[in-house]
């Protein structure tokens, strides 16, 4: 099959490419390195010319409820009028586990992605999971302040990017099937205590410092409303275990 992969460069995308090639199919990375612009549609008909899956793991880091949104709008339209263009016969999609629950910032523009892509013309799978293993030191790297890593109050069920990018290509493989289990990672665990694990395993000496996040986004955080229901798909690797492994940031 020939895939193209919108992301294809970051935390998912990188690893998405990789099972897809090893499993045999042709792969087309879509991202600004390889000369796509997702916001403003350059590049795309040349690159999804005989791509019959698209697997969308683009995004942007921000808390601003505008950029994301226009972020997500943007570039799911292009996306989805370059596949028609190009005859695509399936739209796979990544987002995130219970954002239902904190309708702002990122979580909007997610919201925004999931409409497009359910009426966007393309047979479509929505696969939602959890925050990935790489969250932990990416929040540290932008929390930390000197000396200190302000952590937000957050319940979070931390899943392996790598197993996330195998079910985006199971998915791909199996062809359109709407919305499909949410997934997460083996338990549920206290942001607090990752970045404590991390910390000590980086030999980084930072003080933690709580932080109470106001406004929707905080409270989903503090009362776990983006851990997944009973039912969703469940990954193997647990933190430590990343932490552990060769690949682990």
């Amino acid at each position: 099959m020939r895939i193209a992969v919108a992301g294809g460069t970051g935390t998912v995308g990188r690893h998405v490419v990789a099972i897809a090639r090893e499993r045999g199919h042709h792969v087309v990375s879509l991202s600004r390195a390889e000369g796509v612009d997702l916001v403003n549609g350059r590049g795309l008909d040349q690159a999804l010319q005989n791509v019959e899956t698209v697997i969308d793991v683009a995004g942007i880091e921000t808390m601003s409820t505008k950029k994301a949104v226009d972020f997500f709008t943007n570039a799911t339209q292009n996306l989805l009028a370059a596949e028609k263009k190009a005859g695509v016969k399936h739209h796979v999609a990544l987002s995130i586990v219970g954002i239902d629950n904190a309708n702002s910032g990122l979580y909007a523009g997610k919201l925004v992605q999931e409409d497009e892509v359910r009426h966007g013309g393309i047979p479509w799978t929505l696969l939602r999971s959890t925050q990935f293993h790489e969250f932990v030191p990416m929040s540290v790297k932008a929390a930390s302040v000197g000396p200190l890593v302000l952590v937000p109050t957050m319940f979070t069920q931390p899943v392996s990017a790598k197993e996330v990018a195998g079910a985006l290509v199971d998915a791909a493989e199996a062809g359109p099937k709407g919305r499909i289990p949410d997934l997460g990672g083996p338990r549920p665990e206290q942001l607090k205590g990752l970045v404590a694990a991390y910390l000590a395993k980086t030999q980084q000496k930072k003080r933690i410092v709580p932080l109470h996040v106001p406004g929707p986004i905080g409270k989903a955080w503090r009362k776990g409303a983006l851990i997944p229901a009973p039912g969703s798909a469940v990954g193997r690797q647990t933190f430590l275990e990343w932490l552990d492994a060769d690949d682990a940031a």
